[in-house]
């Protein structure tokens, strides 16, 4: 059996992540506990307990979600009964991406958590300094989203950046382009055409500044060279060669298009047979659904999901 953990992005935080997982391993506690005194304040608490509000904004959603992973992560490495649960690959959805290189032992957690810790705080800075959107369409294909995109930009800085799975594409750009492509994606065929709740237009060049603030900061941190587990980028689905094309992917990452449904696609076309998700919510295994129908992905977002893998295991 090949193996893959696959890790969420931004957009999967939810109010009490972690909560029970912590409770009931300590190995998991000691994650967020670590994330505190990196940090400097309570992500834990605002992991438990909230508010939404807190939680959903651009700068601790990311490493709220990271710590959560990495406390997941931490009891699959730690119960006995899973020792033999280990990837040969690992994949991150955008954000997601870091918690996947620290999984492959290519970055430590507390380099992991400060550089998603200031990714937030450079995408936020960026949004600020600009007016920019996403909006999720339902239902198109890459070429009609295209067509829309042209269409709804009128001059404006409009693209398609977050391929998910088949029929669901976000498209980023100025928050002018982003309301005429809502009002425009029934006339194209769209089943949906729906606004996130998004600080800015993500993964395009208006986070040009983000992108190079964040290399600055992945230069100043250990990143080893790839080994026996092999990650996947989301800005071209091909396996990480170089610690230095992990610096540039990530960087590139803030400015270049998301290649979800690519990077599953080629994991199913080489065997991946053994899929996991580690982090909060069900968002992976979702997507997955519309990838394959015939994939299986084991989520392990609670300490429910842990238990019943034990059991089975």
């Amino acid at each position: 059996m090949t193996t893959a953990f696959l890790f969420p992005g931004q957009g999967a935080q939810v109010v009490g992540m972690g909560a029970d997982v912590a409770s009931a391993y300590p190995a998991a506690a000691g994650i967020f506990e670590k994330a505190n005194d990196v940090l400097g304040f309570d992500l834990r608490k605002v992991c438990f307990e909230g508010p939404a509000e807190t939680l959903n904004t651009t700068t601790m959603s990311q490493p709220a979600i990271f710590t959560t992973s990495a406390a997941l992560l931490e009891v699959i490495r730690t119960e006995p009964a899973m020792s033999g649960l280990v990837p040969q690959i690992t994949a991150g959805l955008s954000m997601g991406e870091y918690t996947a290189l620290y999984a492959a032992g290519l970055i430590s957690f507390e380099d992991g958590l400060r550089l998603v810790h200031k990714r937030g705080e450079a995408m936020q800075a960026a949004a600020d300094a600009t007016r920019g959107a996403m909006v999720s369409v339902m239902g198109l294909d890459e070429e009609k989203v295209r067509v829309l995109c042209r269409e709804a930009a009128q001059g404006d800085l409009l693209e398609p950046v977050n391929f998910n799975c088949p029929g669901q594409i976000v498209v980023s750009g100025t928050v002018a382009s982003c309301e005429r492509v809502m009002e425009l994606a029934p006339q194209h065929g769209a089943l949906k055409a729906i606004r996130l709740e998004v600080a800015g237009a993500f993964h395009t060049a208006m986070m040009a500044g983000a992108a190079d603030a964040l290399r600055r900061a992945l230069s100043a941190c250990q990143i080893g060279e790839p080994g026996e587990i092999k990650t996947l980028a989301n800005i071209d689905a091909e396996y990480y060669p170089s610690a230095a094309s992990i610096v540039e992917g990530l960087a590139r990452q803030l400015t270049s298009p998301i290649l979800w449904a690519r990077c599953m696609q080629r994991l199913l076309a080489e065997g991946v047979d053994g899929l996991y998700e580690i982090g909060p919510n069900r968002v992976l295994t979702g997507l997955m659904k519309r990838i394959d129908r015939k994939a299986k992905v084991v989520n392990l977002s609670t300490a429910d999901s842990i238990e019943a893998l034990l059991k089975g295991v």
